[in-house]
């Protein structure tokens, strides 16, 4: 009934039209007799985005509110620093939400699908649109876990901010420098909040100090927490000289009084306030020289009298250079410290026009646009989310994907309310919304209006290049900036429950697939088995667990395996002849080339030529050598793992007239593989940064236990009351570690993980290996 009540309100006030009059066109006023409220799950929503209390704005404030009011921002952090309880918490305030969800009951917004709610962690990114204060914030929750630190990255590809999220009694942890380093890549103005200053052991003066020393950023202290621990109470707003406390009665935290500070009654705090302000304001006055201008003019002789707009615009100015870092403080759980983050967001982090996208130059207001993430819906079909750079987007509009080179038609345009949605009539620059009827796109494509305008786009992009002498690759690749996938490092087959049921296996993976480009799948083509590689255990667990839900299938998944490489340790030479007659035709090759180590990391092998053979060659010749050389390193003659860190040279290439070029590639792959067999080899296998934070009393079991893994241990931390392991780990002896961990240390401890790189096993070790591989063992 309350969804009934919700939606005849919502309803009521859509349908006041005469209110428009003077401000929307015939066609938007149609629109807005389309909008719908589409309400599933049985989610309580306020209002329609816009539509606040009973205020009503006109209709394309709603839609499409000023570029300078839209903050697209993303949450990101270390896994269980409190990301979904904080955006929880933005939500219910923002009045998006009316009941406050909560992780470890299931019922968050942005954690819809059923595994996220079981296991109380973030898996997929999801989007949020809401308003606060006039501006319109698109939010995005992203996961934590090492497993899916893909998702981060393609969503840090389209955010203007970020909001890094701290578990205050732990300060920096392992994958908070993950995210960190990829949003100094894409180069992500943030702010930090130092969440969850309730918990015991929780320390501000700790977790700034971690900021500064291991993110090697400059910490901006704007807050001071009232109390920690449990006698935490409030915030100090160190701009302003306020102190902010939360009622304790208030079961929301919604009841927050906010009281200037004074020497009658708060001296000490009064104290701490002043001195931190005075820091503050020399600190933005060594970064920005427009407000040490100012601070050295005007108010030289007293700080005090500076007005906080000016140390707010200053503050605004630091955090869009990435000089520095503003630092609030609060707790999500107890409902403390959201609301001054929420007017932090809008006032310190850049609208989409401040953020310099060197691309949109190449457009000229032209359609521009990013997918960044796909879902499948079952009843909508594929829906992509979309960041729109320049330009406009309208339903039943043809758009054109320029990695795919194809075009296609939006039927629909929805804002993304995590699982929910609702439906308008166009989207301007700045928004981020998502899209029906795009069959082809996939994450990390390029979309334009049309091909033409792909083409005069890319000839600009060209002009530019040459007079800045640059390659014209360079422009190519800023054009169709998309996101770098990592390489799996785990695999296992995966089969379908009967033979009929292959197609539907292979429909569900292809979907999958496209959701999630970090999972890879490939055909064995010994056995004939489907393999699915993915980033990590729980990666490919999850996705065992979603063909099951979402696609009904009960699928079996065999022993997982680790993605090891193969190495040669020294130069060898191979010959090798193809002679085969075809029909009437006669096919004749012969190669001579060599294979020898490289220093460099690489997975691709390095193609060179001798001089004898290098102008001799046609290019359908050259092609058809590299393509047998690829081949030829996919599969190496130990494991039939990829080799790399190989360098082939081509010393002679002689072929009969009328051979074709896939005789060619079938001869020089066989006479490498030759060459590989003769040549002395190694295996490399992943080696896992690996990170534990693990109690006094159980730390000598603990690195007991990873000296039987094979651990090398590099130091050991002290982070408040717990110890901090920090060393690398082969991933072949890491399967099933937190269930060990878990029973030596009766549940306390936690661990991080991430790939480090290949490293060479030692003799011992690869020959054990192999014995198991060949049943000797």
């Amino acid at each position: 009934m309350s969804n009934l009540r919700i939606f005849a309100v919502n309803q009521k006030k859509i349908s006041s039209l005469h209110y428009f009059n003077n401000m929307c066109s015939s066609k938007i006023r149609a629109s807005l007799k389309r909008l719908k409220l589409h309400v599933l799950l049985g989610r309580n929503y306020s209002s329609l985005p816009g539509l606040i209390g009973n205020d009503i704005k006109s209709l394309h404030s709603i839609i499409n509110p000023p570029i300078a009011k839209i903050r697209n921002i993303g949450i990101m952090a270390h896994i269980d620093a409190g990301k979904t309880t904080t955006t929880e918490r933005i939500l219910y305030y923002s009045g998006y939400t009316r009941s406050l969800g909560d992780v470890d009951d299931g019922d968050t917004v942005t954690d819809f699908m059923a595994q996220e709610r079981e296991r109380g962690i973030t898996i997929q990114s999801a989007a949020v649109t809401f308003d606060w204060k006039g501006y319109r914030i698109n939010l995005i929750d992203t996961p934590g876990h090492v497993d899916f630190t893909l998702e981060v990255e393609r969503c840090l590809r389209v955010l203007d901010g970020a909001v890094a999220v701290f578990d205050a009694s732990a300060g920096v942890e392992a994958q908070t420098l993950t995210v960190w380093r990829q949003a100094d890549k894409h180069k992500v103005p943030r702010i930090c909040f130092l969440n969850k200053m309730d918990k015991i052991g929780a320390s501000f003066n700790y977790a700034v100090e971690s900021i500064r020393e291991k993110l090697k950023a400059k910490p901006l202290l704007l807050q001071l927490p009232v109390g920690e621990g449990k006698a935490f109470k409030g915030v100090v707003d160190v701009v302003r000289t306020e102190k902010l406390l939360w009622n304790p009665n208030s079961d929301d935290g919604k009841d927050f009084e906010r009281k200037p500070l004074l020497e009658m009654s708060d001296p000490k705090l009064l104290k701490e306030a002043t001195e931190a302000r005075n820091a503050l304001i020399e600190q933005v006055a060594d970064l920005d020289d427009e407000f040490a201008d100012l601070v050295l003019g005007e108010f030289s002789e007293n700080f005090d009298l500076l007005p906080a707009e000016k140390l707010q615009t200053a503050i605004h100015r630091v955090t869009l250079a990435q000089t520095a870092v503003p630092v609030l403080c609060g707790s999500a759980l107890k409902n403390k410290g959201v609301q001054p983050l929420l007017d932090a967001i809008t006032m310190y982090l850049p609208s989409p026009e401040e953020r310099n996208y060197e691309f949109l130059q190449w457009y000229k207001g032209d359609l521009c646009a990013l997918a960044f993430k796909v879902l499948h819906d079952k009843q909508r079909g594929p829906l992509v989310f979309m960041r729109i750079y320049s330009g406009m987007l309208k339903p039943q509009t043809a758009i054109h994907n320029i990695n795919g080179n194809c075009t296609e038609r939006v039927s629909r345009l929805l804002l993304p309310f995590a699982d929910q949605h609702i439906e308008i009539p166009l989207l301007t620059a700045g928004n981020i919304a998502l899209t029906v009827g795009l069959k082809h796109t996939a994450t990390g494509d390029t979309i334009v209006s049309s091909r033409s305008s792909a083409l005069a786009a890319s000839r600009r992009a060209k002009r530019e290049g040459e007079k800045k002498q640059k390659e014209n690759n360079e422009a190519e690749r800023l054009l169709l900036a998309g996101v770098e996938i990592p390489e799996p490092v785990f695999f296992c087959t995966v089969e379908p429950p009967s033979m009929a049921k292959q197609p539907d296996l292979d429909h569900a993976l292809k979907c999958l697939q496209r959701e999630d480009p970090s999972l890879k799948v490939k055909l064995d083509p010994d056995s004939g088995q489907t393999v699915l590689c993915g980033m990590g255990e729980l990666h490919i667990e999850i996705i065992h667990d979603r063909i099951k839900r979402e696609y009904g299938l009960e699928t079996y998944l065999g022993p997982l395996q680790v993605a090891y490489r193969e190495a040669i340790l020294n130069s060898i030479r191979a010959t090798d002849t193809l002679d085969r007659t075809l029909g009437d035709k006669r096919h004749l090759v012969t190669v001579e080339l060599e294979a020898k180590p490289v220093e460099t990391s690489s997975l691709l092998p390095v193609i060179e030529y001798a001089a004898s053979v290098a102008g001799d060659l046609s290019q359908a010749s050259r092609e058809a050598f590299e393509n047998g050389v690829h081949s030829a390193c996919l599969q190496g003659p130990l494991l039939g793992s990829p080799v790399q860190d190989v360098a082939v040279t081509l010393h002679s290439l002689v072929i009969h007239p009328g051979t074709s070029t896939t005789m060619i590639s079938a001869c020089v792959s066989r006479c490498l593989q030759k060459a590989l067999k003769k040549a002395d080899k190694q295996i490399l296998e992943p080696l896992m940064n690996l990170e534990v934070t693990v109690s006094r009393e159980y730390l000598s079991p603990v690195l007991a236990d990873l000296a039987q893994r094979r651990g090398n241990i590099q130091e050991i931390q002290s982070r408040q009351d717990n110890k901090v392991v920090i060393g690398y780990v082969p991933l072949a002896e890491i399967m099933g570690y937190s269930t060990v961990l878990r029973t030596l240390t009766s549940g306390s401890a936690t661990f991080a993980l991430e790939l480090s790189n290949y490293q060479a096993m030692n003799p011992q070790d690869q020959s054990t290996l192999l014995s198991q591989r060949h049943g000797l063992s």
